[in-house]
């Protein structure tokens, strides 16, 4: 039904773009239409006034230019209803309060760099800066170079209020912000094709019972390990990665750090190590083959392998090279201590305004009207969805993670030792003497940063 209603806005609006075109050239003025006192008497009909929208400010900015910098153009394109809406109040903005706005995109490979040199020389490379909170928090916060924006972010039809409130907060003050109201979606995609071929039960089923487990997800994964041309080796696989650990901590509701402290040792962290560890030696995910990071994707697509973990911005690219197969999502399966499912994310990022830049009310003020439509979309990322899943359970699932999303800080510390401890835990090395070896590296790594 929403996937109907958001291709029949789509079509109205391809229709109304024809009709703006057609009605752009020279035409004779149309007589003035006739209205009947009862029609002049009849009010305008207006839409429910949002109390938390900032009331109208009135300023001259003398011309001043915004640059808005991040690590791709993030110039607003006239490529669907909400972005017109948006280019249209960003025009009336420009005139009414007198700036123009420049976009500026730096390579992602010397962007960090660049812009925290620029924010410690004090010389900031633009007025909204899109940074990581890996490197912005404490690094930057600590040292007084960011503005906090919790008192312009009361508009929740415009700003995310968990991007502020929660996820780029530091000692109660939050540093971040975008208009962006979508989460970071991940989990399992998954061959219903291949699920069908091997009399395998309906995934969906698990969790549309609220049996979508660890343990139902490494009993699926092992069922789908086959021999089925009985040469001694496996030709079809249950799960294409090993390489599970920061999943297997959002499913749980664990971590590995905690604001300044090390979280080895916390009971839910635990349970998502040894939950990892069994994973692993029971040798229950396809082995690599020598391949780079994106193995475990190639993997899946090959159409022999059951379940792939990956994120949703994979989705157009798993459909176009698995067009002879039905796929689906599922969340990733949720831990024991968890109370929800959940996405994840490890390297969240988010607009900031540096401490250098005058009148962060203004600017602040200017995206939120830039960004006040009235939308066509039910709900966050409607568009991707319902363009790329083809059935209504999936792209439930894919909004219930995303609003479960979680956002893990352990990339915040450069020096921890992150990928030798997941090395050492995919070879079988003791949970409890893992912990033993590593809390001490762990919290050095997270002194180094906050001390």
């Amino acid at each position: 039904m929403r996937k109907n209603k958001f291709m029949l806005l789509s079509l109205v609006f391809a229709v109304l773009l024809v009709i703006a075109a057609c009605s752009s050239a020279p035409s004779a003025q149309p007589e003035p239409e006739k209205t009947t006192p009862q029609e002049e008497q009849k009010p305008a009909e207006t839409e429910p006034k949002n109390e938390n929208s900032t009331p109208e400010m009135d300023f001259d900015m003398g011309g001043r230019t915004i640059k808005v910098v991040a690590w791709w153009d993030m110039e607003i394109q006239g490529n669907n209803p909400d972005n017109i809406q948006r280019l249209e109040n960003l025009e009336a903005l420009k005139k009414k309060h007198n700036f123009n706005i420049e976009y500026v995109s730096i390579d992602f490979g010397e962007y960090q760099e660049k812009v925290v040199a620029s924010l410690m020389a004090g010389e900031p490379l633009g007025d909204l800066v899109r940074l990581g909170k890996n490197y912005a928090i404490p690094a930057l916060t600590k040292q007084d170079l960011l503005w906090p924006v919790d008192d312009y972010i009361k508009n929740d039809k415009v700003f995310n209020q968990k991007t502020t409130k929660e996820y780029m907060q530091y000692e109660g003050k939050g540093y971040g912000f975008t208009e962006d109201q979508s989460s970071f979606i991940n989990g399992i995609f998954y061959n219903r094709t291949l699920m069908q071929e091997l009399g395998l039960k309906p995934l969906q089923e698990y969790v549309d019972a609220d049996e979508w487990s660890w343990d139902t997800f490494m009993s699926v994964a092992k069922q789908a390990n086959k021999d089925r041309n009985n040469d001694g080796k496996l030709d079809t696989w249950g799960l294409a990665q090993t390489g599970l650990l920061e999943p297997i901590l959002y499913s749980n509701e664990a971590s590995l750090t905690k604001e300044d402290k090390q979280n080895l040792e916390d009971p839910k962290t635990k349970e998502a190590l040894n939950f990892l560890s069994k994973l692993a030696t029971e040798k229950v995910g396809r082995a690599s083959e020598g391949g780079d990071w994106t193995e475990p994707s190639t993997f899946f697509r090959q159409g022999n392998t059951l379940m792939y973990s990956g994120a949703m911005y994979e989705v157009e690219g798993i459909m176009t090279d698995m067009k002879d197969y039905d796929i689906g999502f599922v969340p990733f399966p949720k831990g024991p201590s968890a109370t929800a499912y959940h996405s994840g994310e490890s390297r969240y990022q988010a607009i900031t305004i540096p401490k250098a830049v005058e009148n962060p009310e203004q600017l602040m003020y200017i995206w939120e009207k830039i960004n006040e439509i009235d939308s066509i979309y039910e709900y966050p990322g409607q568009s991707t969805l319902e363009t790329h899943l083809t059935d209504e359970a999936d792209i439930n699932n894919a909004r219930e993670v995303a609003e479960g999303m979680l956002v893990l800080d352990h990339n915040t510390f450069p020096s921890l030792p992150f990928w030798d401890f997941d090395a050492e835990l995919k070879e079988g090395v003791s949970v409890s003497t893992l912990i033993e070896k590593y809390k001490a590296p762990f919290q050095a790594a997270i002194d180094e940063v906050y001390k």
